[in-house]
């Protein structure tokens, strides 16, 4: 006997219990709804879940504060409702595990100035089968931060302010290298050409000042 209808919105789908058994997987649309029935509603939207800060060891054995995020989606309704009663738990584990596994491969440096040294495929490709075991999906697993000690964060902050000091010197000497290779080229052009040294000595008096050249012979001549 038909009591009254049931709407299934485009995104979910809803499944049908009728005295305890499974009778029908609903998609979108206006369905009737027999007496006795009882419906369970899954949403297959895309969800996200962010672990809280992880603390992990790398593989040089420096603790360092890291988080991910799963991207993930219903595929199963069915097993996904009767697999498991704490879906999204069951993905915090495997991702947790996950990272840990991760971090532990890789050195403080390397995951601190390179994350894509913590591969996202490899995250997915762990996670993926307990996704698999609630009728999920993952999209991705992605290393959101990674929060290194304080002492290791001073001591890398150190490192490039003595790299960049060196890299100034090294600039100034060049500069200061270049101009004396000019002052050089310039005494020696004077030394060989007499006449531009006087004219470079007229350039330099300050207007108004009276300038008195003693020619040699060769001049007068």
């Amino acid at each position: 006997m038909f009591t009254r209808h049931l709407t299934v919105q485009p995104d979910e789908k809803v499944l049908a219990f009728r005295d305890g058994s499974l009778v029908d997987v609903l998609g979108p649309g206006r369905h009737a709804r027999r007496s006795r029935t009882v419906v369970v509603r899954v949403d297959m939207r895309r969800r996200l879940l962010v672990l809280a800060p992880q603390d992990v060891l790398t593989a040089d054995g420096v603790g360092v504060r890291a988080t991910v995020a799963v991207r993930w989606r219903v595929v199963d309704p069915v097993a996904f409702h009767g697999a498991s009663a704490d879906a999204e738990a069951e993905l915090h584990l495997a991702a947790q595990l996950a990272l840990r596994n991760a971090i532990a491969e890789v050195t403080a440096d390397d995951v601190a100035s390179r994350p894509a040294a913590v591969s996202t495929a490899a995250l997915t490709a762990a996670v993926a089968p307990a996704a698999d075991g609630i009728g999920a999906e993952v999209v991705d697993v992605v290393l959101r931060d990674v929060i290194l000690p304080p002492v290791v964060r001073d001591a890398r902050t150190d490192l490039v302010a003595a790299r960049t000091r060196g890299q100034a010197r090294l600039e100034e000497a060049r500069a200061e290298t270049a101009a004396l290779r000019a002052l050089a080229n310039g005494a020696r052009l004077l030394e060989e050409h007499p006449a531009l040294a006087r004219v470079r000595l007229v350039e330099s008096v300050t207007p108004g000042a009276q300038v008195v050249l003693h020619l040699g012979d060769d001049a007068k001549a």
